[in-house]
């Protein structure tokens, strides 16, 4: 597969990554052995970008990622994963804190689980209001100086607090959700990113599973699957995001593509610089989803998707009300 490289410091990944979120947490219940199967099936395909975090769980899913590793040379999996919560006991998010000295905690916590002794790429997962960018990035660095890290990220920030960080020390990727329809970074933070020299890695680029078509209605999402809570999927809002669905379809089956693959091909279109990180739990959706890598249409079929989306407009928030207010927008 394509590799792509992220940021100026030498950081080189697959095109398409694989997200690991689903398979410990909030998309209904986890099957160890065949997340295990997926992610030994990924270095298989040629995919060697697997993104965790520490609040996936909280802990599982590094936890996974750990044992899954064990027999692998560590030189053939890039592992990124982040930090930003503490945690309670119960595995309640407490409050955000990106300080020097949580940050300390929680690498060590994640190198411990996923039994490495480096990350290469620690992200922090989202903007601690009480800390400064400048304190937590200097923080980070140090961790690079010490071998503990190889590259720093950001997760879900606005280019003036991109910029305050990459004054400080280079940063390699920044992380924000990213697909057909979810298109909220083009404006400002894509342009400050390619500026600056920094790559762009997109979660949830099929929609967090709408946009292959699969779901048709709240009802088919188990019970434990917070989607059920996400504005987007709301059956108030799913009838009019189901049209969104019917244009992709429409579009892949002429030209002998899976709605999925469609996303996650437009998706690479928009730059060399962009790397996407879909999610999967299945060995099946993990082979059909990298398929997308090498799907190769006309320039005539995305003018008639852009074409198609110019007239679309998505209805419901990305988040419920408490999670969209942790997302930085300071410009």
């Amino acid at each position: 597969m394509e590799k792509r490289k992220l940021g100026r410091q030498g950081l080189e990944v697959s095109a398409l990554g694989l997200g690991c979120m689903g398979m410990s947490a909030f998309y209904g219940h986890p099957n160890d052995e065949e997340s295990t199967r997926v992610l030994h099936r990924t270095l298989e395909l040629g995919v060697n970008f697997w993104d965790t975090a520490e609040i996936y769980g909280p802990f599982t899913n590094e936890e996974l990622i750990g044992r899954a590793l064990k027999g692998k040379s560590r030189q053939d999996v890039i592992i990124a994963t982040k930090f930003a919560w503490r945690i309670g006991p119960n595995g309640e998010r407490l409050a955000l804190d990106s300080s020097p000295a949580h940050i300390k905690d929680s690498i060590e916590g994640s190198l411990t689980r996923l039994g490495t002794d480096y990350i290469d790429l620690y992200y922090q997962h989202r903007l601690d209001p009480n800390t400064p960018i400048e304190e937590t990035i200097g923080a980070l660095a140090q961790l690079i100086g010490e071998g503990k890290v190889r590259y720093i990220g950001l997760s879900e920030v606005g280019p003036g607090t991109i910029r305050r960080a990459h004054a400080v020390h280079p940063i390699s990727a920044v992380q924000s959700e990213y697909s057909i329809w979810e298109r909220g970074i083009e404006d400002k933070v894509l342009p400050a990113l390619r500026e600056l020299g920094i790559g762009f890695v997109a979660y949830s680029p099929m929609g967090r599973g709408f946009l292959t078509g699969k779901i048709d209605s709240p009802d088919v999402l188990d019970n434990s699957d917070w989607r059920r809570l996400n504005p987007r999927f709301l059956s108030e809002n799913m009838e009019n995001n189901l049209r969104l669905v019917e244009i992709i379809k429409k579009i892949a089956s002429a030209n002998q593509a899976t709605p999925a693959q469609l996303a996650l091909a437009w998706l690479l279109k928009q730059g060399k610089d962009v790397v996407a990180i879909p999610g999967t739990k299945h060995v099946s959706y993990l082979e059909e989803n990298t398929r997308a890598a090498y799907i190769s249409l006309s320039e005539s079929v995305w003018f008639d998707l852009d074409k198609a989306l110019s007239s679309f407009r998505v209805a419901g928030a990305r988040y419920p009300e408490d999670a969209m207010a942790t997302i930085d927008g300071t410009e």
